[in-house]
């Protein structure tokens, strides 16, 4: 996501931004948010609305401690007020939204990181994001790898041939690093998977390859450890000079924090917005 998407995103949640009287409490409404998110149609985002609401009852939150109804006063187009029924939204509610919201919108993208941040500084979410990303990448990979040791498990291949097929592609990858050399070069504990400590460009660039992999198993109907690992080998060799086309050498590029560690960040910030950010006791808010 681009600069420039991420200063306009933030603002337009910035702009919606309520807080109650005399708290600190910061809240959004349901139907304003809804816009901001993508969401035209007040029914299909209340079915967003109940997801999240069971998510965070599972999580062990009070749910109208987050979501709180609320009845406003609207004018309507004669100038006449009529009632409407809207929905006190905390930032761990607009969190979990977000998080069962449509993925393939870019402001719910955005917004899955902009609520999980106490702080709407634009550098903080900046940061989450590329923390995010990186996430993202990892459980990708290890979608494809689990996809890869099944298909060739299926075609006569054990767990060593499994392991030393994806060492081999760490090496064509790495520019002849083994994945036990690239491990000793990021000073990573040897027990641990070398993705774990890789920047978010190498973890992609191992997944394509991957992908590519998986697809021509299949495919081309590969068996046998030697095939596969020539397939293998083969793609990880051409994305390797992909990069070197964009002056990237994996092996080059320094390693960056633990991944495990970036997850328990995560559940961490999730257990903080449970409690830091509920709505005073009795509170209900007409407009």
């Amino acid at each position: 996501m681009d600069k420039n998407t991420i200063i306009k995103l933030k603002n337009s949640f910035d702009a919606i931004v309520r807080q109650i009287p005399d708290e600190s409490t910061e809240f959004w409404y349901a139907r304003e948010i809804m816009s901001a998110l993508g969401y035209d149609r007040w029914e299909n985002f209340s079915k967003v609305i109940h997801k999240a609401s069971i998510a965070c009852e599972t999580a062990g939150g009070m749910v109208s401690n987050h979501f709180r109804g609320v009845t406003k006063m609207v004018t309507i187009g004669s100038g006449a007020e009529r009632p409407v029924e809207d929905i006190m939204l905390t930032r761990y509610a607009c969190y979990l939204i977000a998080q069962n919201g449509d993925p393939r919108k870019k402001s719910i993208a955005f917004a899955q990181t902009y609520f999980a941040v106490q702080t709407r500084k634009q550098e903080m979410i900046e940061e989450r994001l590329r923390l995010q990303e990186r996430l993202q990448a990892r459980q990708k990979l290890t979608e494809s790898e689990t996809e890869l040791s099944r298909n060739i498990y299926e075609r006569g291949v054990d767990d060593r041939g499994f392991g030393r097929i994806r060492s081999k592609g760490d090496s064509a990858l790495f520019g002849g690093n083994t994945t036990a050399k690239m491990k000793e070069k990021l000073g990573m504990p040897s027990n641990r998977p070398l993705a774990d400590f890789l920047p978010t460009v190498t973890i992609a660039a191992k997944n394509l390859a991957t992908e590519i992999t998986n697809h021509n198993v299949r495919q081309n109907d590969l068996h046998g450890e030697r095939a596969i690992t020539g397939e293998h080998v083969q793609n990880n060799s051409s994305v390797r000079n992909m990069l070197g086309e964009r002056g990237i050498k994996p092996e080059e590029l320094p390693p960056e924090e633990d991944i495990k560690k970036l997850e328990r960040r995560v559940k961490s910030t999730e257990k903080k917005l449970i409690k830091g950010s509920e709505l005073p006791k009795g509170d209900n808010d007409n407009g």
